[in-house]
């Protein structure tokens, strides 16, 4: 049985992402396990002597939390299986833990923001969770409460590690979407030479991948106020004219996603993407 693991903390945003991933898993039939990270046990509790533990009262009121959670869940879709976990540590940590041990097809994580991407990095959890995990990580902002996927979007810089992210996408999304290939022109290369480079990537994730309802866009980065648009710009534009529903990136030392981080373009402005995000893991 395939799973999706959530980090759920009772806030509307991971409550949000939970409902989300149910709905994915009612089409793709993976069951749930929801995980609590107890972060703020002091030394008294951790370092209790004697024949009377203290008990720190965060843990029962976690428990009631997470049962209730739990109820409610099932009875919104009663299709889906929820499993909670409770840990003790660090959330980052202890989510590489678990995916370590055992299989997801992805994380599930609710970003506390209108803005998916900008609002995923004011997290330091989350961003070393998408950077490092080795599971998919699928970030979904709060605006988001239904689950929609028929057009998809996969920024491309003609990488191997583009293929993988589809094969990695597919316990989620299946095939029966339209993709549309977003390339940014950056460097003005002639259409003429991008044009015949996506035939070639087009006829092989047909063949590889089995999705066949596949577009493509060449985006310039247009002028404005005599000031060129920045990448993360190019593609917010596209996204909304394309009206893509989920976002594909991938984290490999040449994509799209390290250029932005590593040029710091996230947490100079706003990367405006108001839509789920699929990060797929990077592959040895």
């Amino acid at each position: 049985m395939s799973k999706l693991l959530i980090p759920i903390d009772f806030s509307e945003f991971s409550e949000n992402a939970v409902r989300y991933a149910a709905q994915v898993a009612a089409d793709a039939g993976q069951e749930i396990d929801l995980v609590h990270v107890f972060s703020s046990h002091s030394n008294s509790y951790l370092n209790a002597q004697g024949d009377m533990p203290l008990t720190d009262p965060n843990v029962p009121e976690a428990e009631e939390n997470m049962k209730k959670a739990v109820e409610s869940f099932q009875k919104e879709f009663p299709s889906a299986t929820f499993n909670p976990i409770f840990r003790n540590g660090n959330l980052y940590d202890e989510i590489k833990e678990v995916t370590n041990a055992t299989p997801y097809d992805a994380v599930v994580m609710g970003t506390k923001g209108a803005s998916g991407l900008e609002a995923v990095f004011i997290g330091s959890n989350t961003y070393d969770t998408i950077l490092n995990t080795t599971t998919p990580v699928l970030a979904v902002p709060v605006d988001c409460t239904s689950y929609k996927h028929d057009t998809v979007g996969l920024l491309c810089n003609f990488k191997e590690a583009e293929l993988t992210a589809l094969q990695q996408a597919l316990p989620l999304f299946k095939t029966n979407y339209r993709l549309v290939l977003i390339h940014v022109n950056t460097n003005d290369r002639p259409i003429k030479d991008i044009d015949a480079q996506f035939k070639e990537w087009i006829n092989r994730i047909e063949s590889e991948i089995g999705i066949s309802d596949i577009s493509y866009i060449i985006k310039p980065q247009t002028l404005f106020m005599r000031q060129k648009e920045s990448v993360a710009q190019a593609i917010t534009s596209v996204l909304l004219d394309e009206q893509v529903e989920i976002l594909i990136l991938t984290k490999s030392k040449k994509s799209v996603f390290r250029q932005l981080t590593e040029s710091n373009v996230i947490k100079k402005m706003a990367f405006d993407i108001k839509i789920p995000t699929f990060f797929a893991r990077v592959l040895k």
